[in-house]
């Protein structure tokens, strides 16, 4: 038996003409955009006082107990929780 090549033999994937660096696409920039944003947003939550102490009174051991009491009779209206909120913001 007899087996013949046609073309070069010698051609290989080093002699390929070689690609420059190509233009990131609208999906990476997107992604990037979005990575940046987060870590703006969570720099900022760490800079904040209020944040940091309402993330110290929700991590409390003793806070996941007293949510897991609660029962209907803690039930608050959105309008009055908005109050409150307003209150202790001032």
């Amino acid at each position: 038996m007899h087996i013949t090549t046609i073309g070069n033999a010698n051609a290989t994937a080093a002699n390929a003409p070689l690609r420059g660096p190509s233009a990131p696409s609208a999906e990476s920039a997107r992604i990037r955009s979005d990575v940046d944003a987060a870590r703006d947003t969570a720099l900022s939550a760490l800079n904040n006082d209020r944040f940091r102490v309402m993330l110290e009174q929700i991590t409390d051991p003793g806070a996941s107990g007293v949510l897991m009491t609660m029962g209907a009779e803690n039930v608050v209206d959105f309008n009055t929780a908005l109050s409150r909120y307003d209150e202790n913001s001032k």
